[in-house]
């Protein structure tokens, strides 16, 4: 549809001509025509710079959850989900499993670090409002969860086997507490489930979904004989084969009808943003297609400019203009319109890319050099494509131009 509309407009247009204005070279366009074809080359700027803006903005924002921190290592760590009777032989894999080449540390969680969202409605505590209605992430884990989280423990202790009670014990983290309201947590009264019990910790808050999402209250119990989950191993840096092999030998001797799995939490996390990765992969492809078709328009309309003004340029020339003189006369007209795209796609830009980035709780910044970028990158590439045109016309012998009929 595009190749035919750009087609048929030409051609109509020269079917139009009169033959005998066309032999005499009277031929003149219309002022129309001219805004026309200036409208064209702002459009397809606009275009540019706004696709331009939005692969740096993009960039940024999938480098800013890629690096950020999310208040847990998730390097080096290791998860196994739990088959057949896996769950139950936990302890007899924890303890084969220990000391193994390549292996540091080993627990079990009920979800696997990325993918923390088992939600629980009726937390209760000293002095709730009756009316107030709880949502709250509930994590079930085994002795030495935090460490191998490598959590920050802002108040309390972790679980122990030297308190037996911690089974009644609870960990939270400080948006649960905020929202529980307690003064001096430890020890005060907690229960989920119906199931009583006390807060033994508080956690700093981290990120157990994707940046889209706000960090949620969160609650952590001790259970080590649920019959579901996870294993949740911590290798050795650059050890990462031999705790995979040492992983493969114990879970195939206690589970042999199942096939071995597992998942690396640091791949997990970066599938968190497939979209985000492809998003940033088209706008680059986008991005460069758009600039291509906004430069031919430009260097079509450089040539057309040069044509049209053929005498001009020779009378000056012979009058004493310099070849630079020439150029800067050329290439004004042009850079003029690049600058007013520019200016036009800058509020386009903010507003399309500030809408993209509320699909994020936690987000980078827009910040103006951005901007200031992209109009230069325009700047720079449409002079360099003009300039091959404008100088070629500024060196031409003006006594040719000047005779031709």
């Amino acid at each position: 549809m595009t190749g035919f509309i750009s087609g048929s407009y030409p051609a109509l247009f020269l079917s139009s001509l009169r033959p005998i204005k066309v032999l005499k070279g009277s031929l003149k366009f219309s002022v129309n025509a001219l805004w026309l074809r200036k409208g064209l080359v702002i459009f397809q700027f606009v275009l540019s710079i706004v696709l331009i803006i939005g692969t740096i903005i993009v960039a940024r924002q999938v480098n800013y959850v890629q690096t950020k921190n999310l208040g847990f290592n998730k390097e080096n760590l290791i998860y196994v989900p739990f088959q057949g009777e896996m769950a139950n032989k936990f302890p007899l894999f924890k303890q084969q499993i220990s000391g193994m080449p390549g292996i540091k540390d080993v627990t079990r969680t009920d979800q696997p670090p990325t993918r923390t969202g088992a939600h629980a409605y009726d937390m209760e505590w000293e002095g709730k409002n009756p009316d107030t209605k709880t949502v709250v992430i509930h994590v079930t884990v085994g002795y030495g969860f935090l460490k191998i989280m490598d959590l920050q423990l802002l108040q309390g202790r972790d679980f122990s086997k030297d308190f037996p009670t911690d089974t009644l014990g609870y960990i939270i983290n400080e948006t649960a507490l905020k929202l529980i309201g307690y003064k001096n947590p430890i020890g005060k009264p907690l229960s989920i489930f119906k199931d009583k019990g006390h807060i033994i910790g508080v956690v700093k808050d981290f990120h157990f979904k994707s940046l889209h999402e706000p960090i949620e209250p969160l609650l952590i119990n001790l259970n080590e004989h649920i019959d579901w989950g996870n294993a949740l191993i911590k290798t050795e840096a650059g050890k990462t084969k031999e705790a995979i092999a040492s992983l493969e030998q114990v879970c195939k001797q206690l589970e042999p009808k199942f096939p071995f799995n597992y998942f690396f939490v640091d791949e997990d996390y970066k599938k968190l943003y497939d979209n985000e990765q492809t998003v940033s992969r088209l706008s680059n492809v986008f991005s460069f297609l758009a600039i291509f078709i906004s430069c031919l328009g430009l260097l079509g309309l450089t040539m057309f400019t040069a044509e049209q003004r053929t005498k001009e340029i020779g009378i000056r020339k012979v009058i004493g203009a310099s070849v630079s003189d020439i150029v800067m006369m050329l290439s004004k007209d042009i850079l003029q319109l690049v600058i007013i795209s520019a200016v036009v796609a800058t509020p386009v830009a903010w507003w399309g890319m500030n809408q993209w980035l509320q699909g994020f709780a936690y987000r980078t910044n827009i910040s103006w050099w951005i901007f200031l970028i992209a109009a230069m990158i325009t700047i720079i590439i449409a002079l360099l494509t003009i300039s091959f045109q404008a100088i070629k016309a500024a060196i031409a012998n003006p006594v040719k131009s000047l005779r031709t009929e």
